[in-house]
């Protein structure tokens, strides 16, 4: 029983970071269907650190940009330093501009479920505003092709 536990558990944990969104109107190949009811529900909230990929491009921008205002300046050997201070200025603007980070923040919920043969298993899923989940509900553990589990209210 525990074995079950682990496996599942870690199962999900190495899909976890996707959180991909359930979709309901997509056939897909079924391995299992188990039927049980939940003993536990318990609604966690995950952040997840997001970090601009495109940084390296906006600071160039912004150091392009910069330098571009600042060749506007002076003349001869003028201009050449008003250009490399107004590229420097605008990309360390560009840079610092871009240093505020953001979380992306999943509902999550985890449902403690007791089948029919008496295993316990514990699911973590996306939360799914049309199905609330609570103690004593009948279920089902549908087990995809792809090896993801996804629990459903079993009607």
């Amino acid at each position: 029983m525990k074995y079950s536990i682990l496996t599942l558990c870690a199962a999900l944990l190495m899909s976890a970071p996707t959180f991909a969104a359930y979709e309901r109107n997509k056939a897909v190949p079924v391995q299992q269907v188990l039927f049980g009811e939940v003993r536990s529900v318990r609604n966690i909230t995950e952040k997840e650190l997001v970090q601009d990929k495109a940084n390296g491009w906006k600071t160039f921008g912004g150091a392009l940009l910069g330098g571009v205002i600042g060749n506007q300046f002076g003349g001869g050997s003028g201009r050449t330093a008003a250009t490399i201070l107004g590229s420097v200025i605008g990309g360390s603007v560009a840079h610092n501009k871009q240093q505020t980070s953001h979380y992306n923040e999943y509902h999550l919920v985890e449902l403690m479920i007791k089948v029919e043969n008496g295993e316990q298993f514990m699911v973590v899923q996306d939360q799914d505003s049309q199905m609330r989940f609570s103690t004593g509900d009948d279920v089902r553990l549908v087990y995809l092709s792809d090896n993801t589990v996804r629990v459903d209210k079993a009607y």
